[in-house]
């Protein structure tokens, strides 16, 4: 889906034209009769492995349910840095992504369902009752009509659906009575004003209380959306049609797609990411299977599994041989321009698109599913989590990771579909690097650098409705969920909705006789409702002969478009010139451009300009090499003036009770020790008088051997680097004086010299904004001796305790109990060794030092648009060729626990009298209440400690 993923159906390859009654057994066979296919040629996960997975899964989740339900609800969302509620309205503005926030509960609306797939019936009947009770839809806010039709419309409806399935069996929710419908009829209601366009497409936007175009509405003035923004609400709406008999709902919701459809490129039949309400005009021309479009496609499939429309299986067939065509290009999916489908239009691909391979399962084209899921895979094992966009050549190109869930739904459509172990082996990475890295005491984190490891005050709806309804189905047996997941199919966000609406309320036409369809390769439709002996032709290792040449491709930095060089080669012709190899003084390369049409004007200030006239090409191919060459070229421009900009760093607090849990964004310093080459730094912080670090310290015997903390302004960066090492600090933190300021909405701020040379500042510095200076300082008031460490990136927090006496759960992030043995074999530890040394590979990788609104896949996928640019860059001679380097870091990992020395026993003497129970506040909140999660764990290791002394 086009901002939360997920999801994207159940069941859903089915064999085209079914009779109706056939369609959920059908389903059912195309994916579960491929299991015992795989089992042959693997080996295969014990039973008691799969539950104790499955058991770690609850475990976490109940950790993330909990803590919201502890300190953020009845907020919308849950900030786990700070452990309170995030209130739209009452936090820093995130632009789009806060469109999601309605002031109506809306985690816990998108968790219901979850809840009872996790078997939780009693805790969802009491979330059914606070829903009842406490949600209010009529609040004068303006919110996404997308994000509150998949998010809060879906929620509703998946939590009715599973309310009177438990009603049948008899044993809870015996007193409901429809409430959870009416509330999402009454928010039907609420979402229709913004389909009063002339094109039927709704508004992006609408306010709750107000609607569409008042004045007090605040909104009814934008002419664009996304493609899945208007194409992503048919199931929803069409549920809430035939449970209710109101069609209304419905017939907007066809009315949108029907438009869309029209308003397809007909010589590619591909659609554009941004298309104009109005007038239906494509704002942005550009097409691929992520951001802004994803979802499109999985409803056009979905819809005809839940709705039985044949027209919408067409349309999706349709695409779909268009998407194979021109956007895949295997293993890679890469966007293109619609009017010349045979021009790549980026030379990136954002996070969004992992649900593609889910959805080729329940197409049944198993092959480039497996391709583009190992693809993926080998990216996440190189940086712990899919990056929000990463280049053709697998660099990182947006670092920010909102604990997206799609990958875990391709994880568990190519389990159900080919039974293969291995992606049970995936799920468990899966788990286990939500654990390690994105773990923290009140819930989860979003990482804000997949580099670093910092982390974001975030925590979405989104992953506790799809990401642990995944991992558990993942490993879950029938027997261990209380209902058939098969009889339900799975909406963009994985809420349920039931089979058998099919049949109920049918009462609106179900062929589209407006629509031509083109003609396409029969070969095409043979696909859906695979023959699983065609599938899988008698070869237990087919799916494992896919993945191993794919196994190195991260490191390989596998070149774009692969398959068309490999073409090129095998025609006999040289590869078009890419970008990164142009050299100005090269008279082939110049050649080569005037053959494109571009022109290379030399400037008075020595830099070099290119300008394209397509009209001058020797040839239409030649032109559309020239305008890749070009857009490649102002990419590259662009990425080298941002070598300039050094990336973030980390500032880890390692002391007792936090052991390296919290990470902090740190902006780094062009002067001083560059700790991307040299040892982190690691000491305990004190307060430099005078505070702001202007003069001579007053208190030098307080910083000497540790990293002073001072607060910006009065005086340069450097002067005051100067003052805190004469004093005999080891490093230096600036906090900065701006109240309120945080990394979450600033972009990053690095600290420049002051203009003369600075090779005698030989401490690092790093820069850290008021929110995240204040955790620090809240620590400091409570605990007095803090411990930090000064990094290029988080640590791994089995070397940062080393040589102390740690639960292994606290090292691993194990959410098993502390007193519980964990043997570990051999095998276990040499593959733990392996995958760390893979995932601690990391480049230095440029990314876009906008806004956060600018940088990341936000909540409206309309606004992930990059800049417009011309078709004209400008490089100096100096910029023509560099290379980014690459840092190698291995870390590894202790046995449960390793001795205590001396020292640490007296540290640890002097902790145990502290006492960690404190009150909150609302607003501003003691360090205290971060670390309310851990008193049990706290309370253990203390134990622990004194049974050693």
């Amino acid at each position: 889906m086009s901002e939360a993923g997920g999801g994207r159906g159940f069941g859903s390859s089915v064999p085209q034209r079914a009779p109706w009654s056939l369609v959920a057994a059908t389903a059912a066979f195309c994916l579960v009769s491929a299991t015992s296919v795989w089992t042959a040629g693997a080996s295969p996960m014990s039973r008691e492995e799969k539950q104790k997975l499955g058991n770690q899964v609850l475990e976490m989740f109940d950790h993330a349910y909990g803590n919201y339900m502890e300190h953020a609800y009845p907020a919308d969302e849950l900030m786990p840095l700070t452990c309170r509620g995030r209130v739209r309205g009452q936090e820093p503005s995130r632009g789009d992504v806060d469109d999601a926030l309605g002031k109506f509960s809306l985690t816990l609306i998108d968790s219901l369902d979850t809840l009872v797939v996790l078997n939780k019936t009693k805790e969802f009947e009491d979330a059914v009752r606070k829903v009842l009770r406490d949600v209010n839809l009529d609040n004068d806010v303006v919110v996404s009509v997308f994000e509150t039709n998949i998010r809060v419309l879906g929620g509703l409806l998946g939590g009715h659906s599973l309310a009177i399935m438990l009603k049948e069996k008899g044993e809870y929710m015996q007193w409901y009575s429809d409430e959870l419908l009416q509330m999402a009829k009454q928010l039907g209601y609420k979402l229709l004003p913004a389909f009063n366009t002339t094109s039927g497409l709704p508004y992006p936007r609408i306010n709750l209380k107000f609607g569409i175009r008042k004045p007090e509405a605040r909104t009814g003035t934008e002419t664009d959306t996304c493609t899945a923004c208007a194409g992503t609400l048919i199931l929803e709406f069409a549920a809430l049609s035939r449970f209710t008999g109101a069609t209304i709902f419905e017939e907007y919701a066809r009315k949108a797609l029907d438009f869309l459809w029209e308003k397809r490129q007909r010589s590619s039949n591909l659609v554009g990411v941004t298309i104009n309400i109005h007038t239906g005009d494509w704002v942005r021309k550009d097409s691929g299977v992520g951001a802004g479009i994803d979802s499109y496609y999985e409803y056009l499939l979905k819809a005809y599994v839940l709705l039985g429309d044949d027209s919408f299986l067409e349309r999706f067939n349709t695409h779909y041989d268009a998407i194979m065509r021109y956007i895949s290009q295997p293993p890679l999916l890469l966007d293109v321009h619609i009017h010349k489908p045979m021009l790549n239009a980026r030379t990136w691909m954002d996070a969004l698109l992992a649900f593609f391979p889910g959805l080729q399962v329940l197409k049944g084209d198993i092959r480039p599913a497996i391709e583009t899921h190992e693809m993926l895979y080998q990216v996440i094992k190189k940086h712990n989590f899919l990056p929000e966009a990463f280049t053709t050549d697998f660099r990182v190109h947006w670092a920010q990771h909102p604990l997206r869930p799609e990958f875990a739904e391709s994880t568990y459509f190519l389990y159900k579909a080919t039974g293969d172990p291995y992606y049970l082996e995936v799920g468990k990475t899966l788990i286990e690097n939500l654990n390690k890295y994105a773990r923290v005491p009140c819930g989860f984190a979003a990482m804000k650098d997949v580099r670093t490891g910092s982390h974001e005050d975030r925590m979405d709806s989104f992953f506790l409705a799809e990401m642990f309804k995944y991992l558990y189905l993942l490993f879950a047996d029938k027997e261990d969920v209380i209902f058939d997941i098969e009889d339900y199919i799975f909406t963009t966000e994985a809420h349920l909705l039931p089979l058998w609406l099919s049949t109920t309320n049918q009462r609106l036409s179900k062929k589209n006789t407006t629509s031509e369809y083109t003609e396409l390769d029969d070969s095409n439709f043979d696909w859906t409702c695979p023959n699983t002996q065609i599938l899988f032709p008698n070869d237990p290792l087919y799916a494992q002969s896919i993945r191993e040449p794919l196994k190195n491709v991260v490191d390989k930095s596998c070149p774009r478009g692969i398959i068309r060089v490999e073409e090129s080669f095998r025609s006999g012709a040289k590869p078009p010139l890419r970008a990164r190899d142009f050299m100005a003084t090269n008279p082939e390369h110049l050649e080569i451009l005037k053959k494109m049409g571009v022109s290379l004007i030399h400037l008075k200030d020595g830099r070099v300009q290119l300008v394209q006239h397509a009209i001058q090409a020797a040839s239409p191919i030649d032109a559309e090499d020239g305008l890749r060459f070009m857009q490649e070229m102002i990419e590259l421009s662009s990425q080298q003036q941002k070598e300039q900009q050094l990336p973030p760093r980390a500032v880890q607090i390692v002391s007792h009770p936090f052991f390296g849990r919290v990470v902090l964004t740190a902006g780094p310093a062009q002067f001083g020790l560059d700790l991307s080459k040299h040892k982190e730094t690691r000491g305990f912080v004190a307060s430099s008088k005078p505070y702001n670090g202007c003069s001579e310290l007053t208190n030098p015997e307080a910083v000497m051997g540790k990293i002073a903390l001072i607060q910006r302004g009065q005086c340069m960066f450097a002067e005051k680097a100067r003052n805190i090492q004469n004093a005999g600090a080891i490093g230096g933190i600036v906090i900065d004086d701006n109240e309120g300021s945080s990394s979450d909405t600033a972009p990053l701020f690095q600290m420049a010299g002051d203009g003369k040379d600075t090779d005698d500042i030989t401490i690092p510095m790093l820069f850290l904004f008021s929110k995240e200076g204040s955790i620090i300082l809240d620590a400091i008031r409570e605990y007095e001796e803090v411990e930090v460490l000064l990094s290029d990136k988080a640590k791994d927090r089995a070397a940062i305790l080393k040589g102390k006496m740690i639960p292994s759960y606290i090292i691993n992030s194990n959410p098993e109990m502390e007193n519980e043995e964990q043997p570990s074999s051999e095998n276990d530890s040499q593959n733990q060794s392996a995958e760390q040394i893979a995932s601690s590979s990391q480049e230095v990788d440029l990314v876009d030092q906008e806004s956060p609104e600018e940088s990341s896949l936000n909540s409206h996928p309309e606004s992930l648009s990059p800049a417009d640019t011309d078709n004209a860059a400008s490089i100096s001679p100096s910029e023509q060729n560099s290379n980014p380097t690459e840092n190698h870091e291995t870390t590894s990992l202790d046995g449960e626990c390793t001795d205590l020395d001396n020292q640490l026993q007296e540290q640890s003497e002097t902790e145990e009298d502290s006492n960690p129970n404190v009150s909150w506040g609302k607003k501003v909140q003691p360090i205290d209440s971060i670390l309310a999660d851990w008193n049990e764990d706290i309370e253990a290791f203390e134990m622990m400690e004194k049974d050693e002394l």
